[in-house]
């Protein structure tokens, strides 16, 4: 199996196109044994990168290793408020049945990103900070974390924006912090086309295209 950098790994799951950055090469260790009740808020990063580090080491099909990754990925996003945020203000304009359509496509896709980008074999590493930071804006917390692997690459920092709703805390945003760049933002710049050519059935379709490109890699 052919490894993928780290950088590559986090261009394919971020939706955007990552800068080298110059530096030794670090081994970052996996932070998972930090528990929930410690630092709540950390608590659906770690779930994530628990999924992750696991499907790198499971010599798996795609749709074995998707169903690792989607229960992860249903803890710990708040998909609805993404998607939103990705969508922009057309989203206030959709109906019940088109946003819940689109959710599910939003889902596929989200899911089977993160699964093709961590490979069996990659070898990316996660390091989760202990220390939470308020977000600057809506009452949220910013998670740092960096992500590494062993291809002669500096790790690269990731900030997850992380809100609470009903006890529970949820991703909804995540940024490449040393390029200032959303990933919500992003996706909205990308789906904005689509939507105002060929409308929600437009970007679901492309949506599910992209779903199977990722399943066939």
């Amino acid at each position: 199996m052919t490894r993928i950098s780290f950088r590559a790994a986090l261009a394919f799951s971020l939706g955007i196109a990552v800068l080298p950055v110059a530096g030794h090469g670090v081994s970052v260790p996996a932070a998972m044994a930090q528990s929930a009740a410690d630092n709540a808020p950390a608590a659906p990063v770690q779930i994530l990168y628990k999924a992750l580090d696991t499907v790198q080491k499971a010599h798996s099909s795609f749709a074995e290793r998707s169903q690792i990754v989607a229960p992860a990925i249903d803890q710990s996003y708040d998909l609805t408020a993404v998607l939103k945020a990705s969508v922009g203000l057309r989203y206030n304009a959709l109906n019940d049945d088109e946003k819940q359509k689109l959710l599910a496509a939003f889902r596929n896709y989200t899911v089977a990103r993160y699964v093709s980008s961590f490979k069996p074999g990659s070898d990316v590493q996660f390091s989760v900070s202990p220390t939470i930071a308020d977000a600057p804006a809506g009452g949220g917390k910013i998670v740092v974390t960096h992500v590494g692997g062993d291809d002669g690459s500096a790790p690269t920092e990731l900030s997850y924006i992380v809100h609470q709703e009903n006890g529970s805390w949820r991703i909804t945003d995540v940024l490449l912090s040393d390029a200032h760049i959303s990933q919500a933002a992003a996706q909205r710049a990308d789906f904005s086309s689509t939507l105002a050519s060929g409308g929600v059935a437009g970007l679901i379709a492309v949506l599910e295209r992209k779903v199977q490109n990722y399943s066939s890699n």
